[in-house]
């Protein structure tokens, strides 16, 4: 993996962020003997590569929030999180399916 600092004009920039973000933040810094800022930096690099902030697609997104009004039906977060920590698991669940919530 590339350094993304190395090159750049750095800034200083405070951050407020939860306990258990630090320590996530400070465990994989080590585990990859890189520094915080360059964990940081790797992570936006990333998520831009993923994900398309500048264009996002809101006809599609008001779409899916007024078909849910209409029908009542999602696929709750806790579902989600359930199916993915089964993954690789010799219990692996099946994709949540869409069901009436609140």
């Amino acid at each position: 993996m590339k350094c993304y600092l190395s090159g750049m004009n750095l800034i200083s920039r405070t951050l407020e962020i939860d306990a258990d973000t630090d320590a996530r933040l400070r465990e994989i810094a080590s585990e990859r003997g890189k520094d915080i800022a360059t964990v940081l930096a790797e992570a936006v690099a990333l998520l831009d590569s993923v994900i398309d902030v500048s264009s996002p697609d809101l006809a599609e997104d008001r779409s899916r929030y007024d078909d849910f009004k209409r029908t009542g039906l999602a696929v709750p977060l806790d579902d989600v999180k359930a199916w993915v920590a089964s993954w690789d698991s010799a219990d692996e669940l099946p994709s949540p399916q869409p069901r009436k919530v609140k």
